[in-house]
């Protein structure tokens, strides 16, 4: 006779802080929508543990003039609109992303300029916007400030705010009404460390996306991995310092190794490039939207087709 097993169900007494990114005309903005993230109740798509309220976010990244070093796949993808920040936005609406991250590529960019663009690109579509600085302390507290005055009202994700450069970039956050992405290298108690110091400066905690750093398929995505699931696990338990909603960079990370970007001169064995290098980007980002992340950005627009439809299945949906 058939032996009926009751699955063991694990309940947890945290949850992930909601956050939401754009504001609309209601909210002081001008989006025709926001986005919220969080809200977990249980470990990754695991619904019969807890709630999911809100599905993870497929983010499109693009640049803020026509990028250098970009894999010609992305340059054949956007076409015409690759060279003009404004037009990449409203196609990337088009196809249907969630949410825009501008990226700086270097230190070159002028203050003013950026925050023009950043005007141009709220005019351009209706989705929330991210803006990712250089990487540069000195160089992002400059250009984050500009566009957070520029953008005042509109919830916007400033990052990265770092160790060395978050006091102005949270300082800007709250004066103008925005988010910031904290980003610290892959380690627990690096992540909670600046959380906690955010929180000093009293932004309200609702208002901070965490990202872990992440690494790529085939390169450090393991790791990555486990970090992201203990960060998950300790929300779950309890740990305000960890119940942030977790954004990914995942097209810069899957775009810069030569499984992606290169096409020719490589093992036959290794197909298709273009095929490959979607499948590269889709598989780093559906694997780590099961270790908890809520948000992944990506740059090729078959790689988001496929990470939403993956991410619709898991929802049951």
């Amino acid at each position: 006779m058939p032996v009926k097993v009751d699955l063991p169900v694990e309940k947890y007494r945290g949850a992930v802080r909601q956050v939401t990114l754009g504001a609309t005309g209601d909210e002081g903005g001008t989006r025709s929508r926001s986005v919220t993230v969080g809200g977990e109740t249980t470990l990754p798509f695991l619904l019969f543990e807890g709630d999911m309220p809100h599905r993870p976010v497929v983010a499109m990244e693009i640049a803020e003039r026509e990028p250098t070093g970009w894999a010609p796949l992305l340059q054949e993808a956007w076409g015409d609109v690759w060279s003009d920040p404004a037009a990449w936005a409203a196609k990337a609406e088009e196809v249907g992303a969630d949410l825009v991250v501008l990226r700086v590529q270097d230190g070159e960019t002028k203050a003013d300029d950026l925050a023009s663009r950043c005007r141009a690109v709220l005019a351009a579509c209706g989705l929330p916007l991210a803006v990712i600085g250089p990487g540069v302390a000195e160089r992002d507290n400059e250009l984050l400030l500009a566009v957070a005055d520029a953008t005042a009202g509109e919830r916007v994700a400033l990052g990265l705010c770092e160790d060395d450069n978050y006091r102005t970039i949270v300082a800007a956050a709250l004066a103008n009404g925005h988010l910031v992405i904290a980003s610290s290298p892959i380690d627990v108690n690096l992540a909670k460390q600046l959380n906690i110091l955010i929180r000093d400066m009293n932004l309200p905690l609702d208002r901070v996306l965490m990202d872990p750093t992440t690494g790529a398929l085939g390169y450090g995505i393991e790791y990555t991995y486990s970090v992201m699931e203990r960060l998950r696990l300790a929300a779950l338990q309890g740990d305000e310092m960890t119940q942030q909603p977790m954004l990914c960079l995942v097209g810069y990370e899957a775009w810069r190794q030569k499984e992606s970007r290169v096409g020719e001169e490589v093992p036959l064995e290794w197909g298709d490039w273009k095929r490959r290098a979607v499948l590269w980007e889709t598989v780093t980002a559906t694997s780590l939207l099961q270790s908890g992340a809520d948000i992944v950005v990506l740059r090729h627009p078959d790689s988001m087709a496929l990470v939403q439809s993956s991410i619709s299945d898991l929802m049951g949906k």
